[in-house]
C-alpha cells in the first residue's frame, strides 16, 4: 500500500501543498509547469490552452503567465478577466484548479521585469510576423526576428497575465480514498472545506 502524504487529512496542509506544487511548476520542477488556462471567448464560449507557469506569489495568491497582445487570449482577458487554471501532475496524483480574475500588464514595470527575466528564445515569439492565430497559406509562412534588435521590437506585443486566485481546489488521488478540498477567499483568510471527490 502506498504511504499517504502528510497533507492527506489536513486542510491547511492541502493548501500549502497546492501552492508548493505551483511554485515548483514555475521553477520548471514539476508537472505543474504547463497548466491549462481557460478564458471566456468573445462569443461567450469557453476557450482553453496550455500555458507556461512563469511565477507564483503564494502570499498575494497570484500566478503569472505570459502571452502575446495579438492573441485571442489577451483579447478575451481584456474583455472579461474571469479565468480558470488547471494543473495536473500524474506522477504526484495531484490536481489543482484555480478560478479568479486576471490582469494584463503591457509596457509597464511588471512587463519589463518579466521580459528581462525571460530567456532570449522565449522573447523571439513576440516579434513573429504575423501575430498568433493569423491564417497562413502554409505552415511555415511566418517570420521570426533574426537579431537582438528585432527581438526587442517584440516587447510592445509582450503581455504578463497575473491571475489572482479567488477559489482553489485540490484533488489527491489515492487507493485508500481520494481527498478533495476547496479554498475560497473573500477577505485575506481563506474559507476551507472538504468536498466529496
Amino acid at each position: 500500500m502506498t504511504e499517504l502524504p502528510p497533507f492527506y487529512d489536513d486542510l491547511a496542509g492541502c493548501l500549502a501543498e497546492a501552492w508548493r506544487r505551483l511554485e515548483e511548476g514555475a521553477a520548471h520542477q514539476s508537472g505543474f509547469h504547463a497548466p491549462a488556462l481557460a478564458t471566456i471567448g468573445r462569443d461567450g464560449a469557453p476557450r482553453l490552452r496550455t500555458v507556461v507557469l512563469r511565477g507564483v506569489d503564494r502570499a498575494a495568491r497570484t500566478l503569472r503567465v505570459h502571452c502575446d497582445a495579438r492573441s485571442d487570449k489577451a483579447a478575451e482577458i481584456a474583455a472579461d478577466p474571469r479565468v480558470a487554471l488547471h494543473a495536473y501532475d500524474a506522477a504526484a496524483k495531484l490536481q489543482v484548479r484555480i478560478e479568479g480574475v486576471a490582469r494584463l500588464h503591457g509596457q509597464d514595470a511588471v512587463a519589463r521585469a518579466a521580459w528581462e527575466a525571460s530567456r532570449p528564445m522565449s522573447r523571439v515569439c513576440y516579434g513573429a510576423v504575423p501575430g498568433p492565430g493569423t491564417p497562413l497559406p502554409a505552415g511555415g509562412a511566418y517570420a521570426l526576428p533574426e537579431d537582438e534588435a528585432a527581438v526587442e521590437r517584440g516587447f510592445p506585443e509582450f503581455r504578463v497575465v497575473v491571475l489572482t486566485a479567488a477559489r482553489l481546489e485540490i484533488l489527491y488521488l489515492a487507493r485508500q480514498g481520494h481527498r478533495r478540498a476547496l479554498f475560497t477567499w473573500e477577505g485575506e483568510a481563506p474559507a476551507a472545506t472538504w468536498l466529496a471527490p
